[in-house]
């Protein structure tokens, strides 16, 4: 059943951005400036243009991004440093802001769009037994081998198979035409998985290949993937921020 305006803007949906600084590969990203501001500043601006979002905050575990969100008007909440992962962190979130669907908006994708936050929210408006969703987008076969790429299968339904920084599906078959899809890292929750995964250990898959993600699907949790046309780079490396930079420099010249 497809919901109406109505009744999609009476969903109580709570964005999150989780901010840490201490990534491994490329440290205190989330503040390094981007034309002048800092990544989680674009993060905030771009998340907020979403009109589906009840609120939205940044948790970090970070002195240093609360002093700038505070002095930014940016609605921050300081978490525990404790936290292994967005998920994590987003759990501690909902003992503060209750909500029916909670979105993880990675600070370190700065080229997200409302159409994007828009994308992780239908299947919930479609279906309310809806637990996890995500989104994919075609990737071309020779980036499927880039480690720092996460690719992602799916069944016919749409619903996550695997993720992995391998090339998946490997093409045992050379005359496959079978795609290769890229998993852009943002993600919606239904409050009731994140109460139950608030139960779950880290699971071998999870912790094999470092991705989160796959402790939903080693306890059969359901991720639907929705795809998008519409690519990011996520910054996880000096190559990847400085192709971000390229990006914002030439939307500013445009406009």
């Amino acid at each position: 059943m497809a919901f109406s305006e109505p009744t999609r803007s009476a969903l109580k949906i709570v964005g999150v951005i989780p901010a840490r600084m201490s990534s491994e590969r490329l440290p205190g990203k989330v503040l390094r400036p981007i034309c002048g501001l800092p990544m989680v500043h674009h993060v905030y601006e771009r998340a907020s243009a979403c009109r589906y979002l009840t609120e939205l905050w940044v948790a970090t575990d970070s002195h240093e991004v609360q002093s700038y969100c505070a002095r930014n008007q940016i609605p921050v909440l300081m978490t525990a440093t404790t936290h292994q992962s967005g998920t994590e962190r987003i759990l501690e979130v909902m003992q503060f802001k209750s909500a029916e669907v909670y979105l993880n908006i990675q600070a370190d994708e700065p080229m997200l769009s409302a159409r994007h936050l828009e994308l992780l929210l239908e299947p919930f408006w479609g279906d309310r037994r809806t637990q996890v969703t995500t989104l994919k987008t075609p990737l071309d076969a020779s980036e499927a081998q880039n480690p720092n790429v996460v690719k992602v299968v799916t069944d016919l339904a749409g619903r996550a198979l695997y993720f992995s920084r391998a090339a998946i599906p490997y093409h045992r078959n050379p005359s496959s035409s079978l795609p290769f899809y890229k998993h852009l890292g943002l993600y919606a929750y239904s409050r009731e998985m994140l109460d139950r995964y608030r139960h779950l250990s880290p699971t071998p898959l999870e912790q094999t290949e470092r991705l989160e993600q796959m402790r939903f699907l080693e306890n059969g949790i359901s991720i639907q993937v929705v795809e998008t046309a519409l690519d990011t780079i996520g910054v996880d490396t000096e190559e990847d921020w400085q192709a971000v930079t390229r990006y914002f420099e030439k939307l500013r010249s445009v406009h």
